[in-house]
């Protein structure tokens, strides 16, 4: 029976979050991004970025067209003879994989500091908050620039700017749900059987204060893909041998005059489907985990 009733929650919330036909398809289509960035070596038809399967005769190619040696482009080919299909295919991985390790680090640095502001209150609360304040209040996009300005190109390079500039969310997030719930019985409770801190914070309050964070989390991944795009678009993000999405959307963007749409608009599809897919989910999420708006 305990195992029964320990389960009833998650079927409760399950079923709440598969009420909704449009959060059901976008999980579904989620499920299949991932997984086609995941085995992106295994189906691409091609590894874009490996010079010796590359044939300058190849470039340009439209949709469908096929290549000297009968292969069918599909999506086409850019200007490098690259194939656009297997360019998203790796380009997934590459945005997927930095939207949730530097979501997954903020959110760790994040959870850390918000706890401790929103338990400890006092001089130590007012100085985080300034600090999340001052941080939120310039554009995400000017802090990124300026910290990929000075510390160049990389995988390693963003992660780090999106690291710092997602941290802020999370802690504020944090703070004000730890700041609500050590207020609560159950910790007055904790403290009168003379339990640390340490263990009321991370064995007590953590886990309530866990459904608000997982929905700031779902977003800040689509959030911290879109970023990643823009920047690898101006140029300041990924190297053209690690290409996310924004990049291959950057190198088609100069032939969209010429009539060569494709090198663009099919990463450009492919990181709106992401993006939109991974709102969806969040705000179904948002929706499930809110016992407000039940």
């Amino acid at each position: 029976m305990s195992a029964v009733s320990a389960n009833a929650p998650r079927r409760e919330l399950v079923a709440s979050f598969m009420k909704s036909r449009i959060a059901l398809v976008a999980l579904v289509l989620l499920g299949i991004v991932v997984l086609a960035a995941v085995f992106a070596p295994v189906i691409a038809p091609q590894n874009p970025y490996n010079l010796a399967e590359l044939d300058i005769l190849d470039s340009k190619l439209a949709p469908g067209a096929k290549s000297i040696e009968g292969k069918t482009f599909w999506l086409g080919t850019d200007d490098q003879g690259r194939d656009i299909l297997s360019g998203i295919l790796y380009g997934l991985r590459i945005s997927l994989g930095v939207g949730v390790i530097s979501t997954v680090l903020a959110l760790s640095i994040g959870l850390f500091i918000g706890l401790a502001a929103g338990y400890a209150g006092g001089w130590l609360d007012a100085l985080i908050m300034r600090i999340v304040d001052l941080q939120l209040s310039f554009p995400s996009i000017l802090i990124a620039l300026v910290l990929l300005a000075v510390l160049g190109q990389g995988v390693d390079k963003i992660v780090i700017a999106l690291v710092t500039v997602q941290w802020a969310y999370y802690a504020r997030t944090v703070r004000s749900s730890a700041m609500v719930e050590k207020r609560k019985e159950y910790v007055d409770a904790a403290r009168v059987l003379a339990y640390s801190n340490w263990r009321i914070l991370y064995r007590h309050i953590l886990p309530n204060c866990l459904p608000p964070l997982i929905v700031v989390a779902t977003v800040q991944v689509a959030h911290a893909i879109a970023l990643e795009a823009t920047l690898s678009f101006l140029g300041l993000g990924m190297p053209i041998t690690s290409p996310s999405l924004g990049l291959l959307i950057a190198n088609g963007y100069a032939h969209l005059l010429s009539g060569r749409y494709w090198i663009s608009f099919f990463p450009g599809v492919a990181l709106l489907v992401t993006i939109v897919v991974i709102n969806l989910v969040g705000d179904q999420l948002r929706d499930v985990l809110n016992p407000r708006l039940h």
